[in-house]
């Protein structure tokens, strides 16, 4: 299970496509780290994010839109792909943050509850919940329990339904991929024709791979979820666990579908 908080590291920012941008921030497991990537969407008025990092992550994956000279645009959403704290975390930082400039929060039904804050996260128990947030600056803390343990309001403004596009980068397609957590989602950004796979495919040592089976709550739902993925022209895949991946996309997940 993850620690909570960012690494020191600096957050990088990589270009995918034109108004489309993939970071890699550092994210602290035990002693070790790795990366994760969330993406912004960006045009002349406006930006979106999908994911946003652990608790404290926030003020890193500002760093990152003002290196690609879009600080100064008001954020218009927030895209979760799923509930695990490493997606939701960095929510309270930009809530915070973004106090006089009110922004959607998107998420799917099914992961609605925890997002909110009414149920608890289903991969990180209470106990050790409590433990880790003790050891987050007092700041983080306070702003993760405002949003997430005693909320005085719903954080989720929208929901996202299998097969809506939302009005993002020129369309972004929603595809339902339960497995990982009830709720998750994917994302199909047309013009692109890049899959943002959240946590519903992986890459490990530059070879695709399907959801982690150690963090991954119905095995055998996550790869029937593969499926959906087939009526999308896929040119690349961005995943929060690996980063980009270009090249015979359809046909190398097909062939996840494939193996035992």
């Amino acid at each position: 299970m993850p620690t909570l908080g960012p690494s020191a590291s600096s957050a990088t920012i990589m270009r995918i496509a034109e108004g489309l941008e993939m970071l890699d921030l550092e994210m602290k497991l035990g002693e070790r780290s790795m990366p994760i990537h969330p993406i912004i969407f960006y045009d002349k008025d406006a930006w979106t994010l999908i994911d946003t990092g652990m608790p404290g992550s926030a003020s890193e994956i500002l760093d990152c839109a003002k290196h690609a000279g879009i600080d100064k645009l008001p954020l218009q959403a927030i895209l979760l792909t799923h509930q695990d704290i490493d997606h939701i975390g960095g929510l309270p930082g930009f809530l915070d943050n973004t106090s006089e400039s009110p922004f959607e929060v998107y998420a799917h039904e099914d992961d609605r509850d925890t997002i909110d804050g009414k149920a608890p996260l289903l991969k990180f128990p209470t106990a050790r919940l409590n433990a880790e947030l003790e050891s987050l600056p007092a700041n983080v803390r306070t702003q993760f329990n405002q949003v997430f343990v005693q909320p005085s309001k719903p954080n989720v403004t929208r929901l996202m339904a299998d097969g809506d596009t939302l009005p993002i980068g020129g369309g972004l397609t929603v595809i339902h991929t339960p497995g990982h957590t009830p709720g998750h989602v994917s994302l199909y950004h047309h013009a692109s024709k890049t899959l943002i796979a959240g946590d519903a495919l992986v890459i490990h040592n530059g070879e695709l791979q399907g959801s982690s089976p150690y963090s991954t709550i119905d095995m055998e739902q996550a790869l029937q979820s593969l499926e959906k993925f087939k009526p999308f022209d896929i040119k690349a895949v961005v995943c929060y666990h690996g980063g980009l991946l270009r090249g015979e996309m359809n046909k190398r997940i097909a062939d996840l579908m494939l193996q035992p």
